[in-house]
C-alpha cells in the first residue's frame, strides 16, 4: 500500500512512520509534505497514493485548502490535534480522524477501516455515512490530564491543570507558565498537549501558544482580522490568533459576535 504523508511537524511524522512501520511492512511511505501549495503541486504532478495521511493546520494554511486546489479521489485519514473540524473532514474524502498524540491501536482500527471501505472510494465522492463515522469516533470517550508531572533539577513537581495559565513555545522548547508565572519546561510538543487538555478550557491560539481560559484578559481587534490578546501573566511576545482561527477562538470564549 502507497502512502502520502502531509504534515510539517518533523516529531508528529517520526512519530507517524514509526507506527505504520510496527503495523505493516507493506506500506511504503511514498512521500511527506508539509505545505498546502506543495501538496497541490505534487498531487497534480504525480498519480495518486493508495492512501494520504494528512495533518489539518500546515505552515501556509490548512489542508482543507488542498481539496480546492485538486481533485483527491483517494481515502483520506486526518492526524491532527484538533477536534473542532472533524465534521468539515468527513465533508471531503476523510474516513478517519486520528488525535494526537496518535496510538497504535487507534491507527490499527484505521487501516482496517480503510481495508473495509476503500471498495467505496472511486474518481468521485465516496459513498459512506459522514454522521455514522462521526458517532462512532464520538463513542470514544476522552480523559483529560487534570495534572502535569514536571522536573524541577533533580525533583518532580506536581502541577494541577487548574492551576496553569497557558504552554508556549520559544526557541523550540515548550514551557508549562502558571498563573503565578512560575515557569517549567515541558518534554512534548503543543499537538501532544493539545490533545490531552479540556477543549471548554484551553485552546491553541496559534503555532506558540495553548492558553488557559483563566488566563485570557483583554481581546482587541488586530489588522486584518487578526486578534490580539492580553494574557495575564504577560509572555514576553504579542500573542495574535489568526484571521482564519478568530471566529473559533471567538466562538470558544462564548461570544461570535465580537
Amino acid at each position: 500500500m502507497k502512502v502520502l504523508i502531509i504534515e510539517d511537524e518533523a516529531p508528529a511524522f517520526r512519530r507517524l512512520q514509526k507506527i505504520l512501520e510496527e503495523i505493516s511492512l507493506d506500506i511504503e511511505i511514498i512521500e511527506v509534505i508539509d505545505s498546502v501549495r506543495e501538496s497541490i503541486n505534487w498531487l497534480l504532478e504525480n498519480d495518486q497514493p493508495d492512501l494520504i495521511f494528512m495533518d489539518i493546520q500546515l505552515s501556509d494554511g490548512l489542508s482543507f485548502d488542498i481539496f480546492e486546489g485538486v481533485t483527491i479521489s483517494k481515502p483520506v485519514i486526518f492526524t491532527t490535534a484538533f477536534d473542532e473540524y472533524m465534521l468539515k473532514a468527513f465533508k471531503v474524502n476523510s474516513i478517519d480522524y486520528l488525535l494526537k498524540p496518535i496510538k497504535k491501536e487507534d491507527m490499527e482500527h484505521s487501516l482496517q477501516k480503510y481495508q473495509l471501505l476503500k471498495s467505496s472510494f472511486s474518481t468521485n465522492e465516496p459513498t459512506l455515512d459522514i454522521n455514522q463515522l462521526v458517532r462512532q469516533i464520538k463513542l470514544n470517550e476522552r480523559k483529560f490530564k487534570t495534572r502535569f508531572l514536571v522536573k524541577v533539577h533533580d525533583k518532580l513537581v506536581s502541577v494541577e491543570t487548574s492551576t496553569i495559565a497557558y504552554f508556549q513555545m520559544r526557541h523550540g522548547v515548550v514551557h508549562l507558565v502558571t498563573a503565578e508565572n512560575k515557569k517549567y519546561l515541558m518534554d512534548i510538543t503543543l499537538d501532544e498537549l493539545n490533545a490531552q487538555l479540556d477543549p471548554q478550557q484551553f485552546t491553541r491560539a496559534n503555532r506558540q501558544y495553548i492558553v488557559h481560559f483563566p488566563a485570557v484578559g483583554t481581546v482587541h481587534r488586530y489588522h486584518k482580522g487578526k486578534l490580539l490578546l492580553d494574557l495575564v501573566p504577560a509572555p514576553e511576545d504579542q500573542v495574535v490568533v489568526s484571521a482564519e482561527k478568530a471566529s473559533s477562538f471567538r466562538q470558544w470564549l462564548g461570544d461570535g459576535e465580537f
